[in-house]
């Protein structure tokens, strides 16, 4: 049988797919299983500097939920509770995913799918990418943990407009308001989404991680203890620091070890 989530590395990138292309990469819930379990293990593996999710194919990064599982799986509030647990946790995996996260967006990225891209750190799509949630015409509401992303992205007003609508947008639209990152033409969106990828390995591993964080815990609003802020210093004590301004004097490439 065919995993529906495939996981290929090249060198420190890894590369996630979403893989049910005969049904446009609809989530089901052994593929939120699987992919919770596949990010919370790369998180815990030092070699691993970024990670890319992308949907298998080239016509639908993921429309959502299977529709056919509200029969079957989330028929009630008890099914439902089950199924949003294994949902929650993999969103909360991807939301503090201390590795990059790049989003490499084919055509369809709506409801589910695009809670998962919102979660990630950099967001490439095509031209013809289409976005939103019109969950609303299913009688459905998107819960606390599948919305927190959105908020955290776009802001209460962005998000709450792109629930009451239900409308599906376009990725000019989507790029205005910050849902994406980049947009390019469909044909180059693998190569750009690899390339960043590529950039953000070349980089310090321990210095992503540390930004991730901080971002993470300034968005959060609260104020900073003096640990927080004294960590701001600790990239000083790396032997990274030492190779990377050591060869920005001497005009080479560093080569980091992440320590």
């Amino acid at each position: 049988m065919t995993s529906t989530v495939l996981t290929e590395r090249d060198g420190a990138i890894a590369l996630v797919t979403l893989n049910r292309p005969e049904k446009l990469n609809a989530l089901t819930k052994p593929m939120w299983q699987a992919l919770g379990d596949t990010i919370l293990a790369l998180s815990e593996t030092p070699e691993v500097r970024c990670i890319v999710l992308r949907g298998a194919g080239e016509k639908s990064f993921a429309p959502g939920n299977d529709i056919a599982e509200f029969e079957t799986d989330r028929a009630n509030v008890a099914q439902a509770r089950a199924y949003g647990a294994l949902m929650h946790r993999t969103l909360d995996a991807l939301a503090n995913c201390p590795v990059p996260l790049v989003a490499m967006i084919h055509g369809i990225c709506v409801g589910g799918g695009m809670e998962i891209a919102s979660a990630c750190d950099v967001r490439v799509c095509g031209e013809s990418s289409r976005f939103g949630a019109p969950i609303n015409k299913l009688g459905l509401v998107m819960a606390h943990a599948e919305l927190s992303g959105l908020v955290r992205l776009l802001g209460p007003s962005r998000a709450l407009e792109i629930l009451l609508e239900g409308r599906i947008f376009d990725a000019q639209e989507a790029l205005r308001i910050g849902l994406v990152t980049r947009v390019v033409a469909d044909a180059d969106v693998t190569r750009e989404a690899m390339q960043s990828a590529q950039r953000i390995a070349a980089g310090a591993p321990l210095v992503a991680r540390w930004h991730k964080r901080f971002v993470r815990e300034l968005a959060s609003g609260r104020p900073l203890t003096a640990e927080q802020i004294d960590e701001g210093f600790a990239c000083f004590g790396t032997a990274d620091f030492q190779t990377g301004y050591r060869a920005f004097l001497a005009k080479t490439t560093p080569v980091f070890e992440g320590r």
